[in-house]
């Protein structure tokens, strides 16, 4: 039996991380939870009592929607719970972002976000892994590509990502990518540097000397394995990550490869409901096609108008929430939305009326969040209906804050990155069943998924 065999995981934590955007955040819980590892999400610092709710958990996350925000507002909100989550003292503390780089220098700057975790954990090396297979998100000699219902794109020729509304990725280097961002020392890992552990641990042992960030290849679930073997048996080393649930879902690799932990079963679906509730601040064309689907099937539109609500918020939400509340008593499902895609006529009504208003979009963009939240909840409350999604990576964040939860636990899978959750409040809301979803994640038919109860196809 070989001295890797013989290895056991340690007792306790194994990961402590901090996600950019709510949906983000959930995905790296629920790659731990459904491979055998239970992990919680917290909206915000949980206090000694919330904590005491969840022993014995292997991974805790906090929530937040830094990638929505200048480095100022990051300098003022994330030194605390970076803090917090440091003194866990677990291997590892992960700074989540999106697998798809979103991210500028002035808004959810990945760079602040280092320098800040750095003083919370310092580390000789910061790993950086972008990709994750399992989600169609490739990484390939430091370049990053991402999957579409139409195929596969390198990132600044993705039909979404590179003409994204507010961060369009332009880029398709990491570490080019980031360079806009930080000036700390980098280098590549790449393919042919991870093809088997001896080649990897020199090339690591190399960078080491004159570099602090260390982007990571990974293509397929062999080169998975192979980055988080390097990662873990570094980890004295490699401290501080950065990336999104692919390093997760890397580690999990190389550990269930290593017999550290069994594979697990494919958790079960949740069951049908009649009827859920949805609301969506997504543009993007893959919520488009899910709203288009779930028009067919079931779920009644609703329209929320984002331009209207830069001016008088309450009697828009109220006129959505009676709306809403309508569909219901006919035995539909709502779907509340501020518009059904990019080319919807909303979006440019939208962007003259922000322009003519002189909100600074980031407030605005939080608006509408806080809005689809509040009308969701007031629907909630008034139905008794108990599974909800929201739509959209900004939106579930401002969204979700408005429902009066601190944390949320996996429950079901549906595609990775955007599973049904168990909420967890002090309020009417808790064990809600509730999916957060991104605007780029999911099936055509996912809110009709999430209705049906979730689980493996």
């Amino acid at each position: 039996m070989s001295d890797l065999q013989l290895e056991t995981l340690p007792d306790g934590l194994l990961m402590t991380w901090y996600g950019d955007d709510f949906t983000g955040s959930a995905a790296v819980m629920e790659a731990m939870t459904f491979a055998g590892l239970p992990s919680i999400l917290f909206f915000d610092t949980p206090t000694p009592a919330q904590l005491a709710r969840f022993p014995g958990v292997r991974g805790l996350g906090i929530a937040s929607t830094a990638r929505s925000h200048s480095p100022a507002w990051m300098v003022a909100n994330m030194p605390a719970p970076l803090a917090f989550l440091a003194a866990l003292n677990a291997p590892f503390l992960h700074y989540k972002i999106c697998s798809t780089l979103d991210s500028a220098p002035h808004l959810g700057s990945i760079g602040t976000a280092i320098d800040l975790a750095l003083q919370a954990r310092p580390s000789q090396a910061i790993p950086v892994l972008t990709a994750a297979p399992r989600m169609r998100r490739y990484q390939a000699f430091g370049h990053l590509f991402a999957g579409t219902p139409q195929g596969v794109f390198r990132l600044d020729r993705h039909p979404v990502m590179a003409q994204h509304p507010v961060t369009p990725m332009a880029e398709s280097d990491v570490l080019r990518h980031l360079a806009t961002q930080t000036d700390l020392p980098a280098a590549l890992l790449d393919l042919e540097a991870l093809a088997n552990p001896q080649t990897a641990q020199a090339a690591l042992e190399q960078a080491l000397h004159t570099v602090q960030l260390l982007s990571l290849d990974t293509m397929t679930a062999d080169t998975d394995a192979a980055a988080g073997r390097l990662i873990w048996q570094n980890r004295d080393k490699l401290r501080l990550l950065i990336g999104s649930q692919g390093l997760e879902y890397a580690l999990i690799e190389h550990w269930q490869r290593a017999g550290l932990i069994p594979v697990a079963s494919p958790a079960a679906c949740a069951g049908v409901v009649a009827q859920i509730i949805a609301v969506s601040g997504s543009v993007s064309p893959i919520t488009a096609a899910q709203i288009e689907w779930s028009a067919a099937n079931g779920f009644g539109l609703v329209r929320l108008d984002a331009a209207t609500l830069l001016r008088n918020p309450e009697a828009a939400e109220a006129a959505a929430t009676q709306a809403a509340l309508s569909l219901v008593a006919q035995g539909q499902s709502p779907l509340i939305l501020t518009a059904a895609g990019p080319a919807d006529p909303a979006v440019a009504a939208f962007h003259t009326a922000l322009a003519q208003s002189q909100i600074p979009p980031e407030t605005a963009n939080q608006r509408i969040g806080e809005s689809l939240g509040r009308v969701l909840d007031a629907s909630l409350r008034a139905s008794k209906i108990r599974r909800a999604v929201i739509s959209g990576g900004d939106t579930s964040g401002h969204g979700a804050r408005q429902l009066g939860l601190f944390a949320l636990s996996a429950l079901a899978p549906t595609i990775p990155g955007a599973a049904l959750f168990t909420a967890h409040g002090d309020d009417a809301h808790d064990g809600l069943q509730l999916a957060l979803k991104g605007g780029q994640m999911g099936s055509a038919d996912y809110f009709g998924w999430i209705r049906a109860g979730g689980g493996a196809r």
